[in-house]
């Protein structure tokens, strides 16, 4: 029996959470030291995944399966495509830097209330987020994707409600209960839509007799397996709409701008950056591999929603005074983008969209993790309480500013390889819809430029004349994924070789070809 990659890779992040969880109170540094070291050792594991992914293999690779509850045709059932490894890969180098991040985010804090942060409890939880959103990225057996698609909220909840910004103009009570609200209304619309997709889970089992997306997708292709068109739709509107909330797609977002406003810089990147790729991931995997018609059938209507999205997020984004709403709205547009990619139904399209998950959350993580450390400073969200920052902090604003850019998709940073394929794979099939996307570049000009220019340039103002400038800690955090930025903007040619054999296993499943450029003959 071969080595279980696959799940050593999502089980060491697990071990790690309950090691972590149980280091004496006392003993905080070790606890971080320990979730530190448990999460470079994961990153290792992703990329010894990566190293052993064929691109040009079987569709699905290192699987493992097991009998888990066999009466119900539920089995452990484990592989990775492209898109996977991918998006593991992108979650196993983000933790690190989370944690790194997040270093004092959870050191005891005594307040008019004597409020108690357990430092072991913040790093515990994030390491079991990884590990769900590990599994939840290797799972071929729906109803294994399932349980963690919905246990990740768990770990959330408190990561959002119970470790919240510090800088907060309010007050600790306040504080406190805004904390709460984004909580609950995070958990509240996540949970409304996994009993949705609870229900869809059971009405495929119905349908097909097992969970294997493998077997299913095989059964459906040899015509053994045949769906009702209203049953397919109903069970495609099912799965989508945990998913579209998970995204989060316009109407469904409104949980992300609390949620991250409210979190501290780390956890609102661990929300943006890693948890909700695993709805688009769904999208992708799910949507289109169960139900292609179905998917075909929705599609109009899903890319007015992703329109929407792109052109509304962007729009509430130039209007924000909170540093964290602006970057939660602006990623409420990227995900549109990355909707509009994977539903356009072209080859370029769904690998702009694969590659928009990437990079999406390498840009974010960046602009994030660089506007936690300015707040923390200064003590405060809004961005009109800054101003002339580059000259106290220029290594703080040069990184800023590069995670600003790489945020509109400037030439040159990652995110624009992945927003001009969206464009051209959406052009090439729905040229008006193409056009009306391109709104969003023009105004994530204006929201990006403007934040930078009130927050770093002009006067200083008096309460950041003594800002000190980066650390040695934070210099770590950023400087990698500022390396990253770049490296894939110039040559984004081993992400695409890994993603694009994948996205052509989905145009099949759907049973679309690119459309063919009209050329007039020559006369």
């Amino acid at each position: 029996m071969s080595f279980p990659l696959l799940t050593a890779t999502a089980a060491l992040p697990a071990l790690g959470a309950i090691a972590t969880a149980a280091v004496p109170a006392q003993r905080r540094n070790a606890a971080k030291l320990l979730a530190l070291i448990v999460s470079l050792a994961t990153l290792v594991l992703a990329l010894i995944v990566l190293v052993r992914f064929d691109p040009g293999g079987d569709r699905y690779q290192l699987t493992e399966s097991h009998a888990w509850i066999a009466d119900f045709g539920v089995r452990y059932e484990l592989g990775v495509d492209g898109i996977a490894v991918a998006l593991i890969a992108l979650t196993a180098l983000l933790i690190p830097f989370i944690i790194l991040a997040g270093w004092h985010d959870a050191d005891p804090l005594e307040t008019g209330n004597k409020r108690w942060r357990p430092t072991q409890g913040f790093f515990a939880l994030i390491l079991a987020v990884e590990a769900m959103v590990i599994i939840s990225f290797e799972a071929t057996d729906v109803f294994l994707f399932y349980i963690f698609f919905e246990a990740m909220l768990i770990p959330m909840y408190f990561l959002i409600g119970g470790f919240g910004d510090r800088a907060h103009e309010h007050g600790e009570e306040t504080a406190a209960t805004q904390r709460s609200y984004a909580a609950v209304k995070f958990l509240l619309y996540n949970l409304a839509g996994g009993l949705i997709m609870l229900a869809a889970v059971i009405g495929l089992y119905v349908v097909a007799g097992n969970f294997s997306l493998p077997e299913i997708a095989e059964a459906r292709a040899n015509g053994t397996l045949e769906m009702a068109t209203n049953t397919e739709r109903w069970l495609f509107l099912g799965f989508f709409f945990a998913f579209a909330v998970k995204a989060p797609l316009w109407p469904l977002h409104t949980w992300l701008p609390n949620a991250m406003q409210e979190s501290t810089a780390p956890v609102a990147v661990l929300i943006t950056a890693v948890v909700d790729k695993v709805g688009t991931f769904a999208m992708l995997r799910f949507c289109l591999g169960l139900f292609p018609e179905a998917s075909k059938w929705a599609t109009p209507a899903i890319l007015v929603l992703a329109l929407i999205s792109i052109i509304y997020g962007a729009l509430l984004a130039v209007g924000q005074r909170d540093i964290k709403r602006l970057v939660a709205y602006a990623s409420i547009s990227h995900f549109g983008f990355i909707i509009l990619g994977i539903f356009a139904m072209t080859s370029q399209g769904q690998s702009g969209a694969t590659l928009y998950m990437v990079n999406h959350g390498i840009s974010t993580a960046a602009l994030m993790l660089v506007a936690g450390f300015l707040i923390s400073r200064r003590g405060s969200r809004l961005i009109a309480d800054y101003g002339g920052v580059q000259k106290v902090a220029p290594v703080l604003a040069g990184t800023f500013l590069i995670g600003g850019l790489a945020t509109l998709s400037l030439p040159g940073l990652a995110p624009f390889v992945s927003e001009f394929l969206v464009l051209v794979g959406t052009f090439a099939r729905y040229p008006v819809v193409g056009i009306i996307a391109t709104v969003g570049i023009v105004l994530a000009a204006l929201y990006v430029l403007v934040l930078y220019q009130r927050t770093m340039t002009g006067p200083v103002k008096a309460e950041v004349e003594g800002m000190p400038d980066l650390r040695a800690r934070e210099l770590v955090v950023v400087a990698p994924l500022i390396v990253l930025l770049i490296f894939l903007g110039v040559y984004p040619k081993p992400l695409t070789d890994i993603v694009n054999p994948a996205v052509e296993h989905t145009m099949s499943d759907v049973q679309k070809k690119d459309p063919q450029p009209e050329v007039e003959a020559a006369k």
